[in-house]
């Protein structure tokens, strides 16, 4: 089995996403002793924003035709595809920023949905490609989306659709919210969400 932990979170050792992915990986892992781990820290090695230049790498077929920066873009894209589609079980660290992702994430997902490799194009529309591996999202808000609020969610609904427009549909969210709606709020969410943590590896690998 292969682990690919994703962590996307600015805040360190004080962020709650970080918490709950490391809660989850170590739960898997005291299951899987086998488990290889693959870890990216989206903060600390961040991809770069797509531009023109980067853009333009899907269009050429060989090395010799791509300028430096066009060379590192096709490897990161080679990487993070390679990394994702080679994996039994993803870990993603998801915190909300301003009722989204943060965009370290979101360029990392840009370079996830790479059509011929992820999803591809049909005459009845997309198809998912990268299907048949287990996704869980590590995900900590500053106020709760889940109670009326839902409209405002731009991260979850977003991560579960990105993730199924390329296959994955075996996607688990281990959520920790009110993490700013004041200490009792946030000790009782953090609790909450590292129990979820601990559960995860009762549910099915992906074949």
């Amino acid at each position: 089995m292969k682990i690919l932990q994703i962590d996307s979170s600015a805040l360190g050792d004080a962020s709650v996403s970080r918490q709950l992915t490391k809660a989850t990986v170590d739960a898997w892992r005291a299951r899987y002793p086998e488990a290889e781990l693959v870890y990216r820290d989206l903060v600390a090695d961040a991809p770069a924003h797509l531009t023109a230049e980067r853009v333009a790498v899907v269009k050429f077929g060989k090395d010799s035709e791509l300028t430096p920066v066009q060379a590192e873009e096709r490897a990161l894209i080679d990487a993070i595809v390679g990394e994702f589609l080679s994996a039994d079980v993803v870990v993603i660290g998801a915190p909300m920023y301003n009722f989204a992702v943060p965009t370290q994430l979101k360029a990392w997902i840009d370079r996830l949905a790479q059509a011929g490799r992820t999803f591809r194009y049909t005459e009845t529309g997309p198809v998912g490609l990268a299907g048949g591996r287990k996704v869980i999202i590590a995900s900590s808000r500053g106020g709760i989306y889940t109670a009326g609020l839902e409209a405002l969610d731009h991260q979850e609904t977003y991560l579960r659709t990105i993730l199924g427009f390329i296959g994955v549909t075996d996607i688990t969210f281990v959520r920790a919210e009110g993490l700013s709606m004041g200490p009792e709020h946030r000790e009782r969410a953090v609790a909450e969400g590292h129990q979820q943590a601990k559960a995860s590896p009762g549910l099915a690998v992906a074949a």
